[in-house]
């Protein structure tokens, strides 16, 4: 019994001889584990063996990449661990620019099955994505085979904050199963013609926040996909961008209900899309419902409001059979601003079936053309008009 616990102890020793103790946390820096700052030495492994001894701490920890230049290749930084655990990123890490680097359809780096986990420290996640973007995305599954800067999978009760996510080869941060995560002063950069460079997408995941954070990409700011459950967004800045989109839905079988999506007090500039909600025609079956927009400001935004269940981005649809996904319990308020566009609000909803319950109050947009004063295009759908409506809606 003795000699098992002399093991243990010594094992502990060893464990901490890597790492310092700040503000209570034990602190697993990778320069200590070999990591080096030239930009060049992959840190993978050093990362790896930080993490590993972080993770199995019985006290809460920290993994630190401390100021510098470092290249981080593909890699999955995974729980459960023993204890809170904190990533604490104050340099700037570089991805592969070398696509044949990454294996298809994965991220670069990807956290799963962490509980009470928080990523923060002003750090920069810079994907290099410049060298791959280009026009294959319109005509191939292409940009789905590229690498996702930052994937979350199975996280809980946690949170992202003060970190920055550059020029993602696809999507820069997508979620994946998570309950209870929340991301605070994003900010995701990269420009518009970045094909496929979703700024945050959302999937099967519930109790997510997205609060005071700042997203210029080439495609939509926030996409939110099925399952997706009580998704808050406030605070956000868009642009450029293609807005905020909850969709596209029906595409697949068995895709899970969207429900309680709440979007306030942002702020969308030179947008080629305000906040929508778009389903495929010919679709498979699916509900929307519970989806709030409220306090948007739209700074010569393109179609500023949008349900379309016609969505069709490369004309391969069958647009003679509708849509059938549900959307119902919907509320545009008080969204005002400059339009694009002539066609500020655009309701095409499913002649199968047809929107429910959907509600504008306060719509005040001013088209940016000389053609003439903005207007709205509405089929299948007979919406509850509220307070100011400029343009007039469905009349």
């Amino acid at each position: 019994m003795g000699l098992k616990l002399n093991i243990a102890t010594t094992s502990l020793l060893l464990l901490l001889a890597s790492a310092a103790e700040v503000s209570g946390d034990i602190i697993f820096d990778v320069t200590k584990y070999g990591a080096r700052t030239d930009g060049n030495s992959d840190i993978s492994q050093a990362l790896l063996k930080a993490w590993g001894d972080a993770c199995s701490s019985p006290v809460a920890s920290t993994v630190m990449i401390p100021d510098g230049t470092y290249a981080l290749g593909q890699i999955i930084i995974a729980g459960p661990c023993k204890a809170p655990i904190n990533f604490v990123v104050q340099g700037t890490v570089m991805a592969p620019v070398d696509t044949s680097r990454f294996r298809a359809e994965a991220g670069w780096i990807t956290f799963q099955q962490i509980d009470q986990f928080t990523l923060s420290g002003d750090g920069v996640f810079d994907g290099q994505g410049k060298i791959v973007w280009g026009t294959k995305c319109l005509s191939s599954a292409y940009c789905n085979q590229l690498p996702i800067n930052l994937r979350f999978n199975f996280i809980t009760n946690s949170m992202v904050k003060d970190i920055t996510s550059r020029d993602s080869k696809q999507f820069h941060i997508n979620l994946l199963g998570c309950k209870n995560l929340t991301f605070y002063n994003i900010v995701i950069s990269a420009p518009q013609e970045s094909l496929n460079t979703d700024g945050i997408h959302i999937g099967r995941s519930s109790g997510i926040n997205i609060t005071d954070s700042t997203i210029e990409t080439g495609d939509d700011c926030v996409s939110i996909g099925d399952g997706s459950e009580q998704i808050n967004i406030q605070r956000v800045t868009c642009g450029p961008g293609h807005g905020i989109s909850v969709g596209s839905l029906g595409k697949y079988p068995n895709e899970e209900p969207v429900v309680g999506i709440s979007v306030k007090n942002c702020t969308l500039t030179n947008t080629q899309n305000g906040v929508r909600v778009k389903t495929w025609p010919a679709s498979h079956q699916g509900t929307a419902s519970e989806m709030h927009f409220e306090d948007i400001v739209m700074n010569n935004v393109g179609n500023p409001i949008i349900i379309d269940q016609e969505y069709c981005p490369h004309n391969q649809c069958n647009l003679k059979s509708p849509s059938r996904i549900k959307i119902s319990n919907v509320s545009f308020r008080n969204i005002r601003g400059t339009t694009s566009t002539q066609v500020a609000v655009k309701l095409i909803c499913s002649q199968g079936v047809p929107c429910h319950d959907v509600e504008l109050g306060d719509i005040n947009l001013e088209y940016n053309g000389n053609e003439g004063p903005a207007m709205s295009q509405c089929k299948n759908i007979k919406p509850n008009l509220l307070g100011v409506q400029l343009p007039r809606i469905c009349s």
